[in-house]
């Protein structure tokens, strides 16, 4: 049986080496629906930013007075978050992912896009289990339905539409409300390409 663990090495490896410079794409860097994600969530919701980045997310999240905590796979660009935010940025995996019913939303910006796609419904169920009932979840993944690894050797999903059903269907009970499509960026020299964002519940 293949292992399953929610991650890939050499993806992380690219990140700790391009750390001081890493910057999310996207106007401002900020990811263009967590505005409207914020809208839903309740007044001081405890939020959790899986796979967080530079931290430009969380700090926007902070700022609007939700009650953040922030995790990153990679411990280099933890640190650069972490002196973004002023506080405390942990460093775990998805598959490091034990927690029951602490947050009333799990933020996964342009993250599990790197989860192998045979560990994807497993991750996903992690993220359900975390979330108390009726938390959010929203993710962004590059698109195009056959998984691979660009020209600097990150993994990615590539995730088509109906790949990304099956995955939410084949974890555990979410409620999907909306699934866009979408051309966007990316930190590979600002190319654009094909893009999948879901907003889904936990039933």
């Amino acid at each position: 049986m293949t292992e399953q663990k929610g991650f890939d090495a050499s993806t992380l490896a690219y990140y700790a080496d391009v750390a001081p410079t890493y910057k999310a794409s996207g106007e401002g860097g900020l990811n263009r629906f967590l505005p409207k994600f914020m809208r839903l969530l309740p007044t001081g919701a405890a939020v959790l930013d899986l796979g967080c980045g530079g931290g430009r997310d969380s700090e926007a999240l902070l700022a609007n007075g939700y009650e953040v905590t922030s995790w990153d796979a990679c411990e280099r660009i933890a640190l650069e978050a972490q002196k973004r935010l002023g506080r405390a940025v942990f460093v775990k995996r998805f598959d490091e992912l034990e927690v029951e019913r602490e947050f009333d939303a799990v933020w996964a910006s342009a993250s599990l896009l790197h989860v192998p796609l045979t560990d994807l419904p497993n991750v996903l169920e992690r993220v359900h289990t975390a979330l108390r009932p009726r938390g959010l979840h929203f993710a962004s993944y590059k698109s195009g339905g056959i998984e691979g690894r660009d020209a600097v050797g990150r993994y990615f999903n590539f995730i088509s539409r109906k790949q990304l059903e099956q995955a939410y269907s084949q974890s555990v009970n979410w409620q999907i409300h909306e699934i866009h499509e979408y051309v966007g960026g990316g930190y590979d020299h600002g190319q654009s390409g094909p893009w999948i964002a879901v907003i889904a519940s936990k039933l």
